[in-house]
């Protein structure tokens, strides 16, 4: 919806709530008059008493008959004002791959401690993660879980992160963490996973494998390098070529077109694939058969995550481990606990993965 199809009332409203967010209007602050917010919004008075009822309907601002209307104060939307219990959960996808067993562990985990869960998905968009900010910083939330988005690349949204400190709202992140930020994280050892995976196929004599790492979010940078260290433990370099990286909006086209690429290689060819997900090697899987190859008698294939894709095919994927369910009822726990000030910041948790070797590796 574009900005001039918004109601000029929601236009205020949302300025405003800009204002609280950022700390720009402190609580216990008067707001200015009615005339003042008309003449700056070039709006009516009746549009500016619209955005004012709407905010103090939902607790942002406070009446006082005589003296003005007043900034709520941060208690006012903290656990035990009267609120309901809310947690908040933005994660990157919701409903595909192995998202959807995150959030049925954590709405399980917050059901059965009478919370209810605020969920939201950015699609792996920055510009999507600031709008699902927004939109639970305009809630009374108790908490949020938050799988930061395209976590290598920068945090441009640092200032609502800011504003849930300002405003008191524990929250911890999954997967990843954005390296500025101090907040309890839950994640996998993506470093070791990278080196299980590599050592698996050197140790099984591999020695060109060919590696496929997003490069925009900093699981994919841990798992090239414990793909790199392993290679190091081993003695043995790596070729250039057999490194392939991309972003999100190339997964669809190009580790395929670099796969096959290396597989029309008539000599020096790699002897095994290491991709960053299930996802992509279940792609790849397909790429390598329209190559005219097989694995694991041409090649052998490791995905990440043990998903369910691991064994939707005929190959079932050698793969490594990641605590999905757990990880969301893990995350609930540890933000209940600093909701109801058990703790005030834990230490997170990082889950060691392990290797599960089925079909589609071999020794050679």
């Amino acid at each position: 919806m574009s900005e001039k199809t918004i109601p000029k009332y929601m236009q205020v409203k949302q300025e405003i709530l800009s204002w609280l967010h950022s700390g720009i209007l402190k609580p216990g602050e008067m707001m200015p008059s009615e005339n003042e917010l008309a003449e700056r919004f070039k709006v009516s008075r009746q549009t500016v008493r619209q955005a004012f009822g709407e905010l103090e309907g939902e607790g942002w601002l406070q009446r006082v008959q005589g003296k003005g209307t007043f900034a709520a104060n941060p208690e006012d939307f903290l656990p035990g004002s009267g609120t309901l219990k809310t947690v908040g959960l933005i994660t990157t996808y919701i409903s595909d791959y192995i998202f959807p067993h995150i959030v049925r562990g954590a709405e399980a985990a917050l059901r059965s401690r009478g919370y209810r869960l605020l969920l939201s998905s950015t699609d792996n968009d920055k510009g999507r993660e600031k709008e699902s900010l927004e939109m639970m910083l305009g809630q009374r939330l108790s908490g949020l879980i938050i799988e930061p988005t395209k976590s290598a690349e920068g945090n441009p949204n640092l200032s609502y992160y800011l504003a849930l400190d300002y405003r008191s709202i524990p929250y911890v992140m999954i997967n990843e963490r954005y390296p500025e930020l101090d907040s309890p994280c839950l994640k996998s050892d993506d470093l070791l996973g990278g080196m299980l995976a590599a050592r698996h196929l050197l140790l099984s004599g591999h020695r060109r494998i060919a590696g496929f790492f997003k490069m925009d979010d900093l699981q994919g940078v841990n798992r090239l390098k414990g793909y790199m260290q392993a290679h190091r433990e081993q003695g043995i370099a790596i070729q250039p070529e057999l490194v392939i990286h991309y972003g999100t909006e190339e997964k669809r086209t190009k580790p395929a077109e670099a796969a096959l690429r290396l597989l029309k290689q008539e000599s020096a060819g790699p002897t095994a694939f290491i991709c960053y997900n299930d996802e992509l090697a279940v792609q790849l899987l397909e790429v390598i058969r329209q190559a005219g190859l097989s694995v694991p008698e041409d090649i052998s294939l490791v995905g990440f995550d043990d998903s369910s894709l691991s064994t939707a095919t005929e190959t079932k994927l050698t793969s490594l481990s990641h605590p999905k369910t757990k990880m969301g009822t893990d995350a609930v726990e540890m933000l209940l606990g600093m909701i109801e000030g058990k703790e005030r910041k834990p230490e997170g948790k990082l889950y060691k993965p392990e290797l599960i070797v089925r079909s589609s590796t071999r020794k050679i």
